[in-house]
């Protein structure tokens, strides 16, 4: 049985984390890098496992590793090996799971919810560009160059204690077909696939939702499909149009409403996640069933989450 089954078969919905940069950030690390939040990974991995631990807390069933960015190419443009990369790609994981299994040793932890588990970060393909990229997919590459790019990395995430892959914040429904594809040269490794939108219908790259998502459900190793790191408004018209093409549960974790300028590598405008618990309800009665946190959301929104399903 997939994990994500495992923990919906014991509550209504599971629960995500939140923003990981956000927090790092909090914590006086720069993230104005093209390494973003795996930049951490090499100068302070420790507070990583303290934010973890900090979404735990606040009742996440799941966590998201600080390996979005972390690529082979992207490390070797830093200078690092293979196996440097490699060696951080699972450090990632070695500390998203040691945050878990300290939460979960205290029994005070462990009322009334499942035992959290870890999910690896395969960021896009614009991810390791560095530019934004991810929010519009335009990157002229085949499905089979595609396929060639996240190759080595799944082969290293896969082979760790991690109990899902999170294939996140895909633009283009190119690159979703190829992460697909390639998953069934690991047929023991369960994922979701998660898109950004750029409003009510449609990914980032202009095809529609319901397109990629009906067509993802003849995977059985993708076991959850929704959409991430798009705005809280068109959250709930997306969850209505994936629930309507799929049998998988829907997965949806927003940012914060706010915009990011690539160009000068900040987020813009006002936050729109003063009322999440009431946004959550509203998504889970369109048919979401796992529902966190993106860029720039916080423990406390996960907390409002929390509060809703564990009352409930």
């Amino acid at each position: 049985m997939n994990p994500v089954e495992i923990i919906l078969r014991q509550q209504q919905l599971m629960i995500l984390d939140g923003a990981m940069a956000t927090e790092l950030e909090r914590a006086g690390c720069n993230l104005d890098d093209p390494l973003w939040s795996a930049k951490v990974l090499l100068e302070a991995p420790a507070l990583i496992k303290q934010v973890h631990l900090s979404y735990f807390a606040a009742g996440a069933d799941c966590t998201i590793t600080a390996s979005y960015q972390a690529t082979f190419e992207g490390f070797a443009r830093r200078g690092l090996s293979e196996a440097q990369a490699a060696d951080l790609m699972r450090l990632s994981v070695k500390l998203a799971v040691e945050a878990r299994d300290e939460f979960w040793a205290d029994p005070a932890n462990r009322t009334g919810r499942p035992r959290p588990i870890v999910a690896a970060s395969v960021g896009p393909y614009g991810a390791y560009l560095a530019d934004g990229s991810e929010y519009h997919g335009n990157y002229g590459l085949s499905e089979q160059a595609l396929i060639a790019f996240h190759r080595p990395r799944l082969a290293v995430l896969v082979d760790t204690e991690a109990d899902i892959l999170a294939c996140e914040s895909i633009p283009c429904f190119v690159e979703a077909r190829a992460l697909a594809h390639l998953l069934t040269e690991f047929p023991k490794t369960y994922a979701w696939v998660s898109f950004t939108a750029k409003d009510e219908a449609h990914i980032s790259h202009g095809e529609r939702l319901a397109d990629c998502v009906r067509w993802l459900n003849d995977y059985p190793q993708v076991v959850a499909v929704g959409v991430n790191c798009t705005a809280p408004q068109f959250i709930a018209a997306l969850t209505k149009t994936a629930r309507a093409e799929t049998t998988k549960p829907i997965i949806v974790y927003p940012n914060s409403g706010e915009g990011y300028a690539a160009e000068e590598n900040r987020w813009i405008g006002t936050p729109k996640t003063d009322d999440f618990g009431r946004q959550t309800k509203q998504w889970h009665a369109r048919g979401a069933s796992i529902i966190g946190g993106c860029c720039r959301t916080t423990p406390a929104n996960i907390q409002e989450i929390a509060r809703w399903v564990r009352a409930a």
